[in-house]
């Protein structure tokens, strides 16, 4: 069994037991997660369930907030002196999936 969800304005495909790295979700180390925005649902019986057809709702428990790698972001224009240099770091929540309940 798996499910789509979308967080983040991404979408994951998750099964139970997975960890996910989504955007940073509010919340502490250990805490519970609910997605309730669940595009499809992939069921035991071979059975597709997507949108309204899927009334479900997949838990997860927070492991970790991390940092991605740094990303260098340059923007050039050639035959001037125009050269701007900057970095970025996403901020990650780790998220363990726990069960989809399907309603």
């Amino acid at each position: 069994m798996y499910a789509v969800i979308r967080s983040g304005g991404k979408q994951y495909r998750v099964a139970p037991g997975e960890t996910i790295h989504v955007e940073r979700l509010d919340g502490k180390v250990g805490g519970k997660v609910t997605f309730d925005e669940v595009v499809a649902v992939r069921t035991d019986e071979k059975k597709m369930l997507s949108g309204g057809q899927s009334k479900a709702k997949v838990t997860g428990k927070i492991v970790k907030h991390v940092r991605g790698p740094k990303m260098q972001v340059l923007k050039y224009k050639r035959g001037g002196q125009y050269k701007i240099q900057r970095g970025h770091r996403q901020n990650y929540t780790a998220v363990q999936i726990g069960a989809i309940e399907v309603a």
